[in-house]
């Protein structure tokens, strides 16, 4: 039988290992929750196509630029879909943008609950809730959006999108299985 003892070096170690597993969490929740705030921001629009090539959806839809004009010529797009995509990016775009107010109001009286010397739970849940309304409605838009950018698309066109994203989630697997083990 092997018995193991236990450094201080080892120790630390194993403390840094946990809180790195307890932090991925805890980034993740935070990350929700502030999203609705970060998508109201006219800058995080610029996501959209420039990030990836199925990156359509969501509140960062498709702005205008190299990415997209390099979407376009490795899918082929004919001058026809280009527009017809445009116009659909960019309604999108507008209707996010509408919503923007909303989504930084949210965000902002949940900053401001939590500034309060007595946090009122019941508050905060019913900002949560909201905040997951205004989060559900993106996601619906978004999804409406891919639905329309896909029947402009090719289905050989949706085939090398979806090649391109699931490249894209393995290199991300692989570079989160080697963060891992750091």
């Amino acid at each position: 039988m092997i018995s193991r003892t236990h450094s201080p070096a080892s120790s630390r170690a194993g403390a840094a290992r946990w809180l790195r597993r307890l932090a991925a969490p805890t980034v993740l929740v935070l990350a929700a929750a502030s999203a609705i705030g970060v998508a109201a921001s006219p800058r995080a629009h610029g996501h959209g196509f420039d990030a990836h090539p199925m990156a359509f959806a969501g509140a960062g839809i498709g702005m205008p630029g190299p990415g997209m004009e390099r979407m376009f010529e490795r899918l082929g797009a004919s001058a026809e879909q280009r527009a017809q995509i445009e116009r659909i990016a960019g309604q999108a775009r507008e209707d996010m943008r509408a919503r923007a107010e909303t989504r930084r109001q949210l965000h902002q009286k949940m900053s401001e609950l939590f500034a309060q010397p007595t946090i009122d739970a019941a508050a905060a849940e019913a900002l949560r809730q909201q905040m997951l309304a205004e989060h559900d409605q993106a996601s619906q838009r978004g999804l409406q959006t891919m639905l329309a950018i896909s029947e402009v698309l090719t289905p050989e066109q949706r085939a090398q999108m979806a090649k391109w994203r699931s490249e894209r989630a393995e290199a991300m697997k692989s570079r989160m299985k080697s963060r891992d083990r750091d």
